[in-house]
């Protein structure tokens, strides 16, 4: 498919483009021409930098927007502690609350919608590892509303990029850069500081979001593909400018800050970017226009050709998060097993399912909305219904993942395991191994009279230097 077929139409235009320089404004003349402070804004607007990466980062990396608004965003009161009883997903902070890092593989029946709580009060943290403080690491969270923010509240993280993954129901997503409609088969971006308000147009929502603590999101390389396929930049949508303007009532900025909840009352809303230009904007795309690759001749190729964002860490290749998909495709491979085969990774899988069915876990206990963590190291695959029919089944042409759309955060760290993901949720499937590999069947048989000969019978008495042991002879 080229796009995806969404039942609830677009409501805002968008600029095009992937770690483009963009630069919108929604009044003419308000973008100053040639200058990016002078002393006096057009039209009396307030000239404020937003930095996403450190002013000096290199030219290929540096993140930088300039907004002319109606207040800058410092005008407001000192933010206050909220909520912490409640609401804390930096959990390692709280000696009653752990992240557990285990081997065994887990996975968890769907996350329930929560119909009485709004976007930021529907956060949980899942897994992660890092600190966000230390600008380390990732955060894995499921959320699930079903109100909208209150109209006169916004909310940021500090901690790092969201990137909004929608299983179900349809994201207004009011940004101070403009304003974004987010539905399932997209994805979002939103980056660390902006501030932007939900609402739900079309009912309760629920979805996955992995929370970038360091870095920022890039197209892979492509090496020898060439210069396109995959997720093309030019697919990539970012807002136009879209203010409010309103200095009169009473708002509260909601900011996640350390894991924590912290709040500020100002008397101007946020929403007030009349124009800007920069590298730093949120963006979405539709993953129904992803290109895949895969292989036309045998095995199956490295998950790898399936990442739409990453963000590499120090050691080239290796990534602090992936960002993979697995969309419908056509299998060709000659005289291969065609689904995924049983590994163990130094890289951690986290998975989960938008909709459909996932080709590589047909027994039915992978299911939309709900997720699995297979960590470093620990060995999984297929499950063994799948394993059964992929190795006796004719391997003619076959389009597989028709109606679906599963994907995984992958990440070099080990990934820990919050109370709420392990216990609170109750979600998790306690016999998911017993259900998916234990029931794997030897099928290991030697044909009649064959004899099992690797050469140590000959030398079974064999001394230091004996010329039979080669290569190893002295």
């Amino acid at each position: 498919m080229p796009s995806t077929q969404f039942n609830f139409k677009e409501r805002y235009r968008y600029q095009n483009g992937f770690a483009s320089y963009h630069e919108s404004e929604a009044v003419e003349g308000a973008l100053p021409v040639g200058a990016n402070s002078p002393q006096k804004p057009p039209l009396g607007l307030y000239a404020e930098k937003l930095s996403g990466t450190a002013f000096t980062a290199p030219r290929h990396k540096n993140q930088q927007s300039w907004l002319y608004r109606i207040l800058p965003s410092c005008g407001h009161s000192n933010f206050e502690a909220r909520e912490s009883s409640t609401f804390n997903t930096n959990p390692e902070n709280k000696p009653w609350e752990e992240i557990h890092f285990i081997p065994n593989q887990l996975r968890w029946d769907p996350f329930d919608l929560d119909e009485t709580v709004d976007w930021v009060h529907s956060l949980h943290l899942v897994a992660g590892a890092g600190d966000p403080t230390m600008k380390t690491g990732v955060g894995y969270f499921i959320y699930a509303a079903g109100k909208d923010m209150a109209a006169n509240e916004a909310f940021y993280s500090a901690d790092g990029d969201f990137l909004i993954v929608p299983q179900h129901g349809v994201l207004d997503i009011q940004t101070e850069l403009g304003r974004l409609v987010v539905r399932p088969n997209e994805i979002c971006v939103i980056p660390r500081g902006i501030r932007y308000r939900v609402t739900l147009p079309d009912g309760p929502v629920r979805g996955y979001i992995l929370e970038l603590y360091e870095g920022h999101f890039e197209l892979p390389e492509l090496g020898p593909i060439g210069s396109n396929c995959l997720a093309n930049a030019r697919d990539f949508q970012a807002p136009v400018a879209d203010f409010d303007e309103d200095t009169n009532n009473s708002w509260t900025i909601l900011a996640k800050f350390a894991g924590h909840l912290y709040a500020a009352k100002q008397d101007h809303t946020p929403f007030d970017v009349v124009a800007w230009h920069g590298l730093y904007y949120p963006y979405k795309y539709d993953l129904g226009r992803f290109n895949t690759m895969g292989s036309v001749s045998y095995d199956h190729p490295d998950p790898s050709i399936y990442t739409v964002l990453t963000c590499q860490s120090a050691s080239p290749g290796t990534a602090i998060a992936d960002f993979v998909i697995f969309p419908p495709r056509w299998l060709v491979a000659e005289d291969t097993f065609r689904p995924p085969w049983y590994h163990r990774n130094t890289m951690s899988e986290f998975m989960g399912l938008i909709h459909g069915q996932y080709d590589a876990k047909t027994g039915g206990g992978f299911q939309p909305a709900g997720a699995s963590l297979h960590n470093v190291m620990s060995g999984h695959g297929p499950d063994a219904s799948t394993h059964e029919k992929a190795s006796n089944a004719e391997l003619a042409p076959h389009k597989v993942g028709e109606g679906s759309m599963a994907f995984m955060f992958e990440s070099c760290l080990m990934i820990g395991v919050t109370d709420w993901g392990l216990k609170k949720c109750q979600k998790v499937q306690e016999d998911y191994n017993a259900e998916s590999w234990e029931p794997l069947k030897p099928h290991f048989k030697l044909k009649p009279g064959q004899k099992i000969d690797n050469g140590l019978k000959s030398i079974a008495n064999g001394t230091e230097g004996d010329k039979a042991q080669v290569p190893h002879y002295t």
